[in-house]
């Protein structure tokens, strides 16, 4: 029997004799395990079920954790750590570091030092749910209606589980593009654990995996060409600092292709024949297709409880994440609102406190930070130009600041940090930031604070800088670099 919710210091509802649990979850990534343990903190009885362990994702291996956690972000930040000391030792000469003979570097040790730290997060999540005391069930769930999930193993065994509520937070999977020999392609999932690292690597794709995999293997010592369709990486970006990202890339040695895509792949003794759509063609030991991933909704049979999908399978929710089933929520990627991995947890704590907590909260998707990990790293928060130039009534004040780091005046590496700052020229207020240079991420994430506030360009110029770092420009921008009216800037398509 289910245990009684306790909602505002008053007994609820529960799951009682009606429901086997007050909640079952479908999928034990980042915000599967909020909402899980979140819910159970309020006295949920509450079920998980997610697939076994495996860094390379399928119909049948998945793990707690989900895709950040075993094959997202923390083994590709592990790997862009490992990519990014390369800089480091060329760079370390003009501050007095003799370094003798060939530096080599051992792709297997990272490796296996990556699967460790993997393995030991997958036992914290585990842990994190059972210390919360939700039951966890190991296999693949589907919809029977909007109150019963099935759980299925791969030897074709079946188990159906009654729940008041249901939470699907199964993710997104990574995507092939249909071209001849695409199945000699991989996707970040096997990029993250390949056997041998690439001497020569292409990808196709543009945004922010694709961006980050050319830093990471160029890091460590491949050549690598990166093929994609507009004129310049990371559309969504702002442009501006986009064509910074470009020039990063092209300076560090990586060969970029705008305005192209590839049209077929081919085995040869050398290794995979790459033919664009231009008539080029080249060979690599690794073609990466970094193109997109797709919301993880197919098998969950969604139909069954009247749980509706858009075009590319996105589950439609409101903005408590509530979908078309009133008993049904989903969180994460699978909805395609914005796929980063804390949102999926805001999203998941705002549904939690809503449906067990007696707190009705929104998910708050304005404003929401987050970081390309290239090298070196870009990061954003709040509007881009082209954004802000769009949603404001009036002029937007653009301040930039470009100038060459400390460390590059003695190491004499040509690469620059540029930061920018948006504000609407009529409430002072500041719309967006961004840079592009060392510990981006981790002075961006202190700006967002300040916008999430609405701080006033004001405020930015009254405080005071820490000397001598490169944070302190975004407290010392006081020229305007250009003033952009509404009608003066035309809409972009690259």
């Amino acid at each position: 029997m289910a245990r009684k919710i306790l909602v505002d210091g008053e007994v609820a509802a529960g799951a009682g004799d009606q429901y086997d649990y007050d909640l079952f979850v479908i999928g034990a990534g980042s915000g599967g395990v909020r909402g899980a343990s979140t819910a159970a903190s309020f006295g949920a009885k509450v079920a998980i079920c997610e697939l076994p362990l495996h860094p390379i994702s399928s119909e049948w291996l998945g793990g707690h954790g989900g895709t950040c956690v075993i094959r997202g972000c923390v083994p590709k930040k592990i790997l862009v750590y490992g990519a990014s000391f390369r800089g480091e030792f060329e760079d370390s000469d003009n501050f007095g570091w003799e370094i003798n003979g060939d530096i080599n570097f051992n792709w297997k040790k990272l490796l296996e030092n990556k699967t460790k730290e993997i393995v030991r997060l997958n036992g914290v999540y585990r842990r994190i749910l059972s210390s919360a005391g939700v039951i966890m069930i190991e296999g693949a769930g589907s919809l029977v209606d909007a109150h019963t999930v099935e759980v299925s193993q791969p030897n074709g065994s079946k188990q159906r589980y009654t729940a008041k509520h249901i939470l699907i937070a199964t993710g997104s999977r990574a995507q092939r593009v249909n071209v001849p020999g695409k199945e000699l392609a991989i996707t970040s999932d096997e990029a993250l654990s390949l056997e041998e690292l690439p001497k020569r690597a292409v990808i196709l794709g543009g945004g922010y995996i694709a961006v980050e995999f050319a830093s990471i293997w160029r890091g460590m010592g491949a050549e690598v060409d990166l093929f994609y369709r507009r004129e310049l990486p990371l559309r969504g970006f702002d442009d501006e600092m986009r064509a910074v990202v470009a020039s990063n890339l092209e300076g560090r040695g990586i060969k970029l292709h705008p305005g192209t895509n590839l049209s077929e792949l081919g085995k040869t003794a050398d290794g995979i024949k790459v033919v664009t759509d231009k008539g080029e063609d080249l060979i690599a030991d690794v073609v990466l297709f970094a193109t997109g991933r797709t919301p993880n909704s197919q098998r969950l049979n969604l139909q069954a409880a009247g749980v509706e999908v858009d075009q590319i399978g996105a589950i439609k929710v409101d903005e408590y994440s509530c979908t078309s089933a009133p008993s049904v929520w989903a969180v994460g990627d699978v909805t395609n609102r914005i796929n980063l991995t804390p949102v999926a947890i805001m999203e998941a704590t705002c549904f939690a406190k809503t449906v067990f907590g007696g707190q009705p909260v929104k998910s708050d998707h304005r404003d929401v930070p987050c970081a390309v990990f290239s090298i070196p790293p870009l990061s954003v928060v709040g509007l881009s130009e082209q954004e802000a130039v769009e949603e404001a009534k009036g002029d937007v004040l653009v301040f930039t600041s470009s100038f060459n780091p400390m460390k590059n005046s003695i190491s004499k590496r040509q690469e620059k940090t540029i930061m920018k700052l948006l504000v609407d020229a009529d409430t002072d207020k500041v719309l967006g930031a961004s840079m592009c240079g060392p510990d981006a991420p981790e002075i961006i994430q202190g700006i967002a604070v300040a916008i999430k506030c609405g701080a006033t360009k004001a405020n930015f110029d009254s405080t005071v800088g820490i000397h001598p770092s490169a944070a302190e420009e975004f407290v010392t921008m006081r020229t305007v670099t250009r003033r952009v009216s509404p009608t003066s800037k035309p809409k972009t398509s690259l």
